[in-house]
Parts: structure tokens; C-alpha cells; sequence
């Protein structure tokens, strides 16, 4: 049986992709997130729901279908990408976590509420939105509670 320092070494080829894609992905990644980070607007986890954005679905429907399925077969295979890289070379709970906010589903707006209202993670979003002089982010106590019970079911 072939361990994995003799795999490595018999795929060069495959190794030098796979480490060059994590490199570029975890390069990708820091530029990225404070982008994303800065533009959330900071009263967006106030509600119990996500504020409308249809525009573009009301102004063009087609359009707006097509742009969902390529926006959430991205997502999938992001998140599918993040489950190889837990075996493989990459950030794979990283790209897991990004794939699942690029898609759309149920509960969306309140796993993203019960991810974002946990401490390290809020003080670190907070800490780069203070860097780039941006308000920090408000969460709502009230929903803040009940979106947490919603999500996690002991």
C-alpha cells in the first residue's frame, strides 16, 4: 500500500496544483472577506428578516432566475469544494462556510444571524470594520435569541 509522502511524490503534477490552488484560494480569501465585511450594511441583522432585495427580480424575472441557478450551483460547488479540501490541500470549512452563504435556502438569513451573533466571530467582523472605519455591526437581543433557538435544536 502506497503511503502518502510515496503518492505525493509519484503525482507531482497533481500536488503542485493542489497546493497552488490553496495558495490562491487562501489569497483570495483575505482579500475578499474584509471587502464583503465593510459593505454589510450595519443594521442589516436588526429584523427577523433579510431586507427585500427584488428589484431585479420584478424588473426581469429571466434574468433574475438565471442569475439564482448560477449563483447557487456556485455555491454548491463551493460548498462540495470545501468537503474534498478537508481531505485535500485547501481552506475546506472556509469554502464550506462561503458556498453556504452564496446559496439561497430556508433559514438562510438565520443561520447567517445565529453565525454572525457568536462573540469571536462578531468582534473579529467588528475589529475589520472598525479598521476601515465602518460602524460596527448591531444585532437585535430579542431576535438575536429567538433566531438562535430557531437554528440550534438541542
Amino acid at each position: 500500500m502506497m503511503t502518502m509522502i510515496q503518492w505525493l511524490q509519484a503525482h507531482e503534477t497533481i500536488s503542485f496544483w493542489l497546493a497552488a490552488i490553496s495558495l490562491v484560494s487562501f489569497g483570495v480569501t483575505l482579500a475578499v472577506v474584509p471587502w464583503v465585511v465593510v459593505r454589510i450594511p450595519a443594521d442589516y441583522f436588526v429584523g427577523r428578516k433579510r431586507p427585500e432585495q427584488r428589484q431585479l427580480a420584478l424588473r426581469s424575472p429571466v434574468v433574475w432566475l438565471g442569475l439564482l441557478i448560477v449563483k447557487n450551483t456556485i455555491g454548491a460547488l463551493l460548498v462540495l469544494a470545501g468537503l474534498a479540501m478537508l481531505v485535500l490541500p485547501g481552506q475546506g470549512l472556509l469554502t464550506m462556510i462561503i458556498g453556504v452563504l452564496v446559496m439561497n435556502f430556508p433559514g438562510k438569513f438565520a443561520f447567517e444571524r445565529w453565525l454572525v451573533s457568536r462573540g469571536p466571530t462578531l468582534s473579529l467582523i467588528n475589529r475589520i470594520r472598525r479598521r476601515y472605519g465602518r460602524s460596527p455591526l448591531v444585532l437585535s437581543g430579542e431576535d438575536e435569541a429567538a433566531d438562535r433557538a430557531d437554528v440550534i435544536r438541542p
